[in-house]
């Protein structure tokens, strides 16, 4: 015993060294993610649909719609070198498959992440892929390192298309990424294996990826993405590393088959892929030639047994189902049960109803699975519009991401009821709150509730979002999307104020540098271009026209045709220019609002952008990325002089009628409806028409309705 305590001990330095290198030396590899698994296998955190299967296969998320996966690791990882405050070295191999409900269709994606917390508090499924909401997207106080593996393209988050691996540091604006394409991998389709390694020394991030078709799977020589960055101000002194995935209109199943993770030690552990578990196999495999036979027969004899009940019932069944067509499988949004949005809305009870007009009903509804308040437009039959415009609405909007556009969740078609589910939006619509505000003003009696006057903040920041949305359309998106029907009624607002616009049934796409095709005059009179009833093509300019007529609207409290006005105030936009002309544009403000609510510049702004975009001349009006620009800016000086409108042609004697009619299409608003019941105020809708002559050549006119 003394002799073994004279043995001279290790000196406390030596002691402190190995406890640190042990610390920044962590490793650990899945080989399947069960007890039996092999390899360092604790525990995983799981959240959301992730779930760990007998076999010790990992599946984030399954074939269902708009949830989220997360699996991490449970124990936070040293990232910063406690000497330096440095990010250090880090490598890890992961084999993953992602199997989508329909074939090339992602939905919606995964990503590798290391983040400061393994909940990822108030993360949203879909685009945001688990890791973000819109609310906190791109700040820099979320700490988040991902790299995505996206199989849909988000052009709100400028992806650059639907199979794709890109470097995300704290928002899903990817700082680089790259297609798979360019190595021949197609993520949704097929077992993939990724490395994904950090150099702290060189500040120097590298991400491989390959098909695992055979087995060793050798790393390829040259990386699909090398991005240069420093890690170290991203991370925190302990991270958490894992997985998270997400499904959208359309839910893939992401399976995690193996892992390996090194922590400033080299390379992870090369996985065997061979050895991983399985995904599970077809149905038909498996079987021995006794058991079919036997199970041929009992089938054979049970559909015998019950044949004739069967048939009765089918019969009645074919006659009520849900029709699936072949364009449903082009476009991509979720599709929804019937009695899903039957028990959602109560049986479309009255008492849910937000809004009707010419394209149908809207009523308000609780999914019964996600608890969540959605908006269900039901397309009346008899419309006009029809199965064209139920189509064009999903082709469109279906595939559509910004947030300033109302969001389709899905549809469902059953015999003559066509569906469309929306998220709702608490604060209705633009036109509701100019219109049916406190003071009444044009508003109809016995309908909703009066509302609070639109302050000038919120009514600017409306015409920048919707701005902002027509942008998107025109110029964002890969296709050029022509709305064809802006107005303050599709104009709808959420929880924040926020406008977002919606109603896409009207809508058109044509591809980029593609001349429009001639159609039929739609929209709205008073928001319709002029050159249309001309040349019967729908343009982007025409879009602008129906913005300015907007924009005079949220200025001025006063809709863009007024039959009941005076003669001289018949056209709101030949009446603002007189008063800008004159030189009296605080004639042009709302007279709710007091000359000490609003900002003179920032009015005067507005109301040149309104009249610019109100000219006949399609060739004279700005693009929406001008309208931006200066309404962004906000001071009228930077806003160039409207030019002014042609000579009004000498007054017609006689009636001037609006021949020609075409089907009226007033929006069916989403909003709330009243207590005592009140709804959708049709009768504040005016027909589509087409008309030979400008709306600013209007004065001395009688217009009949």
């Amino acid at each position: 015993m003394s002799s073994s305590s004279n043995k001279p001990r290790p000196p406390l330095l030596f002691f402190l060294l190995l406890l640190a290198s042990l610390a920044a030396s962590q490793e650990f590899t899945y080989k399947g993610f069960s007890s039996s698994g092999g390899g360092n296998n604790p525990n995983l955190t799981l959240n959301g649909t992730a779930e760990i299967w007998p076999s010790g296969l990992l599946r984030l998320t399954n074939e269902t719609s708009r949830l989220l996966g997360h699996a991490f690791y449970p124990t936070p990882l040293r990232f910063l070198d406690a000497a330096t405050g440095a990010a250090v070295s880090f490598s890890t191999q992961l084999a993953f498959t992602v199997v989508p409900e329909f074939a090339q269709l992602g939905g919606h994606g995964y990503a590798f992440v290391v983040a400061p917390d393994p909940r990822l508090l108030g993360s949203l499924p879909s685009q945001y892929l688990g890791l973000f909401s819109a609310a906190d997207d791109g700040n820099a106080t979320n700490h988040v390192f991902a790299v995505e593996f996206d199989t849909v393209q988000d052009f709100e988050f400028n992806d650059i298309n639907g199979n794709h691996v890109g470097v995300d540091l704290n928002s899903l604006v990817s700082n680089m990424s790259a297609s798979a394409d360019h190595v021949g991998v197609n993520l949704k389709a097929g077992d993939v294996v990724a490395w994904i390694d950090y150099d702290g020394a060189a500040r120097v991030l590298n991400v491989s990826i390959a098909n695992a078709t055979v087995s060793p799977v050798a790393k390829p020589a040259r990386p699909l993405i090398s991005f240069r960055v420093d890690l170290s101000l991203v991370f925190r002194e302990e991270m958490y590393v894992g997985f998270s995935a997400s499904t959208g209109l359309l839910a893939s199943s992401h399976y995690v088959r193996g892992w390996s993770f090194r922590l400033s030690g080299g390379a992870a552990a090369n996985l065997d892929v061979s050895s991983l578990p399985a995904l599970p196999p077809p149905p038909k495999s498996g079987k021995n030639r006794t058991s079919v036979i036997l199970a041929a027969a009992f089938s054979a004899f049970v559909a015998a047994v019950v044949l004739a009940g069967a048939g009765a019932y089918g019969f009645y069944r074919y006659k009520n189902r849900d029709v699936i067509e072949a364009w449903e499988l082009d476009y991509g949004p979720h599709r929804f049960k019937y009695g899903e949005l039957r028990r959602a809305t109560r049986g479309f009870r009255d008492r849910e109803l937000l809004g009707s007009g010419g394209f149908g009903k809207v009523y308000r509804g609780v999914l019964p699975n996600s608890g969540e308040t959605v908006a269900v437009k039901r397309v009346s039959h008899e419309s006009r519009q029809g199965l064209r415009e139920f189509v064009a609405e999903i082709a469109s909007i279906g595939r559509l991401r910004h947030r300033n556009l109302v969001q389709l969740q899905g549809w469902c078609r059953r015999r003559a009821d066509l569906l469309l589910v929306y998220d709702f939006m608490p604060n209705g619509s633009l036109d509701r709150h100019l219109f049916h505000s406190s003071s009444g003003a044009d508003g109809a009696k016995g309908s909703s509730p009066p509302r609070p006057v639109l302050t000038w903040p919120v009514r600017r920041r409306i015409l920048r979002d919707v701005a902002a949305a027509l942008l998107y359309l025109h110029e964002g998106w890969e296709s050029v999307v022509l709305h064809r029907d802006v107005k303050a009624s599709n104009v709808l607002l959420d929880g924040d104020m926020s406008a977002r616009l919606g109603d896409f049934g009207l809508a058109k796409l044509h591809e980029r540098g593609a001349n429009p095709s001639t159609t039929r005059v739609v929209g709205t009179l008073g928001y319709l271009a002029p050159e249309l009833t001309r040349t019967g093509k729908a343009t982007a300019a025409a879009d602008v026209f129906a913005f300015g007529a907007v924009v005079l609207e949220v200025v001025s409290g006063r809709r863009p045709i007024e039959p009941r006005a005076a003669p001289e105030e018949l056209v709101l936009a030949e009446w603002a220019w007189e008063r800008y002309a004159a030189g009296e544009v605080e004639k042009v403000v709302d007279k709710r609002l007091a000359a000490g609510e609003y900002d003179a510049a920032e009015v005067a702004a507005a109301v040149k952008v309104g009249l610019w975009c109100s000219h006949p001349s399609p060739a004279m009006r700005p693009t929406m990325r001008e309208v931006v620009r200066y309404l962004d800016g906000g001071e009228a000086g930077e806003v160039p002089e409207p030019p002014p409108p042609p000579p009004l042609p000498p007054a017609c004697s006689g009636d001037v009628g609006f021949d020609d009619f075409v089907h009226s299409y007033p929006s069916s608003s989403f909003e709330r409806a009243a207590a005592a019941g009140g709804g959708w105020d049709a009768g504040t809708q005016t027909s589509v028409a087409t008309f030979p002559f400008s709306p600013l050549s209007m004065r001395s006119t009688h217009v009949s309705m």
